[in-house]
């Protein structure tokens, strides 16, 4: 893990952990002020917290205001301010009847401060701490295993069931209209590949630890199994007019470059984008595995991305697909 002073998304893949973050605020235990159901520090509070001036505190909030703000600072003024005031007289901390305006955070907020300061061992310490309570959730959910942390999802097995249905569209156009052995199914599958993720199946295998065995579709996310659906129907659609056009079977690289021009399509871009972005930022949280042809594409996971495959929506998917084995079987390695 990169140090999380230094990267923005990876302290936003930790800030985004619900699972994670529920967790630490349990073990940690840090005092704060009850304030609409919900628990606050205020900027004195982090400053002692931290051992750290109150000015130091402040710098951090200039340098840093918006990634801040997006994840739960605000500044109380007027009414609710008020009611702040009268929640903290029920505690020993000294908010100050006077102050007119007043900085607040989350228990998120004050752990966005620990990856923030790098003068203070208190803060050093917390992210040490909360790096490994995210390695342990995540241990913990997948039982260690991250290889099939897709099919956590609740949309998994709809998607992989059309992406099957797809794909005998694509090896039945293939098989009767385009000329070759049998090996123009994989090839052609990964110039689909390519131009999806733009890498091939065995650059795939490589990059996410997989073994011959493993299907590289039981370990796709829903999102990019549906888009390769979309290009394989539509692929075995261009491929049977253009044999009707042609009277004659195709060559490998006509149907090549029916697979490439309709991946240039404008109608694919904000799928393509969608899913490469996906794959490469998810990949690379949960799995430890780098697209670098992807790179371009890395942003931070979101909150309902660790919700669908760590929280308790996942928990009812693997009941799922306890009961439904034989789905998977079937589409073991189509």
């Amino acid at each position: 893990m990169t140090d999380l002073t230094t990267s923005q998304i990876e302290r936003q893949n930790i800030l985004n952990n619900s699972v994670a973050i529920k967790q630490a605020e349990k073990e940690f235990g840090i005092t704060g002020i009850k304030f609409e159901n919900k628990y606050y520090y205020t900027n004195q509070q982090i400053a002692n917290f931290f051992g750290v001036t109150t000015r130091t505190i402040e710098r951090i909030i200039e340098n840093h205001s918006q990634e801040l703000k997006d994840n739960g600072f605000e500044v109380l003024t007027g009414k609710r301010l008020a009611k702040f005031k009268k929640s903290s007289q029920l505690t020993d901390i000294n908010v100050g009847q006077t102050t007119r305006n007043l900085g607040v955070s989350t228990f998120r907020v004050l752990l966005n401060f620990a990856m923030l300061l790098t003068t203070s061992d208190t803060a050093k310490q917390i992210r040490t701490r909360i790096i490994d309570i995210v390695i342990n959730v995540l241990a913990e959910k997948t039982g260690g295993n991250v290889k099939y942390i897709n099919q956590r999802d609740s949309n998994y097995l709809t998607s992989a069931l059309k992406e099957n249905t797809a794909r005998k569209k694509f090896t039945n156009s293939v098989g009767e209209f385009v000329e070759g052995n049998q090996y123009k199914y994989a090839h052609l599958t990964n110039v689909i590949y390519k131009a999806i993720f733009r890498e091939n199946a065995s650059e795939y295998r490589k990059i996410l630890k997989l073994n011959q065995s493993d299907s590289v579709r039981n370990t796709l996310y829903s999102e990019v199994l549906l888009l390769i659906a979309s290009f394989e129907n539509g692929i075995a659609q261009e491929i049977e007019t253009h044999y009707k056009q042609k009277g004659k079977l195709l060559t490998f690289e006509e149907a090549k470059n029916i697979i490439i021009t309709l991946s240039k399509h404008a109608l694919f871009e904000p799928l393509l984008h969608d899913a490469r972005t996906k794959m490469a930022s998810r990949d690379l949280n949960f799995r430890d595995a780098l697209h670098t042809q992807l790179e371009e594409y890395i942003a931070p996971v979101s909150e309902e991305d660790f919700e669908k495959f760590l929280g308790e929506q996942s928990k009812s998917l693997e009941k799922q697909i306890q009961e439904h084995r034989d789905i998977f079987l079937r589409l073991k390695d189509k």
